[in-house]
């Protein structure tokens, strides 16, 4: 199943710690903010803090917009993301404080249920071929232009427009190959 969602199926929620809010992408049926199995999200943070607490998560967070995001996560190291589709990935349960060196930035969250799935996060800048991988779920999420889902011989079969997500389940995905301009992807494995 290939599916594309749009800008218009994303949902307004708010951070598990009350001070913001998110964009919801998609979440596995049945999910929700407290107990979920995976989820997609972009949020614009304004200001320093906390991260939500997420024991038992896996995180993976790409900077979208902005530079110089650093994620402080105390004794397990701290991330310095310092341009666009840089990642940072880490486990939810860490007590990350971020801090904007240089003002507001919008990031790209993969969240994973450390029990059920691990998670592979890519992204790329140029148009090179990205090969899929064998995996439970694939996301594709482009930032601009127009990507485009080609079958092994190169035929062409979906295009995905700027700001939309395209999901990808129970395919023969070694078969496909996704290209864009700047595009997010991640691969879900079962445990």
């Amino acid at each position: 199943m290939i599916k594309i969602i749009s800008p218009k199926q994303f949902k307004k929620v708010p951070w598990k710690n009350g001070k913001g809010t998110t964009i919801e992408l998609a979440i596995n049926k049945g999910g929700s903010i407290s107990d979920f199995d995976w989820r997609i999200s972009m949020a614009k943070v304004i200001e320093n803090g906390a991260f939500s607490d997420f024991t038992g998560y896996n995180r993976h967070l790409v900077l979208l917009e902005g530079a110089d995001l650093e994620l402080n996560h105390g004794q397990a190291g701290i991330d310095q993301l310092d341009r666009p589709l840089s990642v940072a990935s880490f486990n939810g349960a860490n007590k990350t404080i971020a801090t904007l060196k240089a003002g507001p930035i919008t990031d790209f969250n993969i969240m994973t249920k450390a029990s059920v799935y691990s998670a592979l996060v890519f992204t790329t800048i140029d148009h090179k071929k990205i090969k899929l991988i064998s995996c439970k779920y694939c996301f594709i999420y482009c930032l601009s232009g127009t990507a485009k889902l080609m079958h092994q011989e190169d035929a062409l079969r979906y295009l995905l427009p700027a700001g939309h997500l395209m999901q990808i389940e129970g395919e023969d995905m070694e078969r496909w190959m996704i290209t864009g301009e700047e595009l997010i992807g991640c691969f879900l494995k079962v445990i």
